[in-house]
């Protein structure tokens, strides 16, 4: 190993490290769970859909990454507890959490019913905090620890009738520095990726308008909208030891859009 690789590998390697991704099959969940994979750690994907698990998985192993998944229902807690248990019984107790799944329910707000915002919260912000509960202390206790949400930018501006979704994202930042206060001075960071417009599943209504895309591309610095991969690097940088003196920060991935 040449000395410029022997000190990038000791700022970012994984190796040794085990990752919990939740909403790990798709979109930028799929990517962060890739990036921490090939750089070392043994992933646990976890997601509901059996197929699209099984698909990311075997495109890991093919690789040459240790990886696994679980399936699970994010949206009550009995389904939460259930799926990190199943978790922790693949490669043991997690050094990286790493929050991605979520759901994108968007009706107008006087339209917006009592089950579409119990629905996102559950899945997007009780979900974070219950699985925060689960490992963030047992992190501590082991002087090591990663957790990093996947927010929005409905948490800091409404646009595009953000709803509850935008509240959910809100919290989820909010969390985050709450779990840096409690858990940081153990070694364990928090931290918040904040995407700009990405096109991933999850905005599949948006994508599919030609007019809206571009609009959203000129809105950044770059010209372009982000792809799922963009993730990769701020991922496996809040993840390793790089970023120990780095926590409670919302970091904007996002081409520029967020102060354009």
């Amino acid at each position: 190993m040449t000395s410029s690789n022997a000190y990038l590998s000791g700022l970012f390697a994984l190796d040794g490290r085990v990752a919990l991704v939740t909403g790990g099959s798709s979109g930028i969940g799929r990517a962060v769970a890739g990036a921490l994979a090939r750089a070392g750690a043994s992933v646990v994907v976890v997601a509901r859909r059996e197929r699209e698990l099984a698909d990311t998985v075997a495109e890991l192993t093919a690789d040459g990454c240790r990886a696994a998944w679980v399936s699970g229902d994010l949206g009550s807690r009995d389904g939460v507890r259930a799926a990190a248990e199943d978790a922790v019984a693949v490669f043991g107790e997690p050094d990286i959490l790493v929050n991605s799944a979520g759901i994108n329910l968007r009706p107008p707000l006087g339209e917006l019913g009592e089950d579409v915002w119990d629905a996102t919260m559950a899945v997007n912000l009780e979900a974070p905090f219950l699985l925060g509960q689960r490992f963030g202390p047992r992190m501590a206790e082991r002087g090591f620890g990663r957790i990093i949400h996947i927010s929005s930018q409905q948490a800091h501006r409404a646009f595009v009738q953000s709803g509850a979704y935008g509240v959910s994202k809100g919290g989820l930042e909010s969390l985050a520095r709450s779990q840096a206060e409690a858990w940081s001075p153990y070694g364990v960071t928090c931290n918040t990726l904040v995407p700009g417009f990405v096109m991933t599943p999850l905005n599949a209504r948006l994508s599919a308008d030609p007019e809206r895309v571009a609009a959203l591309a000129a809105r950044t610095m770059t010209g372009r909208n982000g792809v799922a991969e963009d993730f990769a690097g701020a991922a496996v940088f809040l993840a390793s030891g790089a970023s120990a003196y780095v926590t409670g920060q919302s970091i904007h991935v996002d081409g520029g859009l967020s102060v354009h």
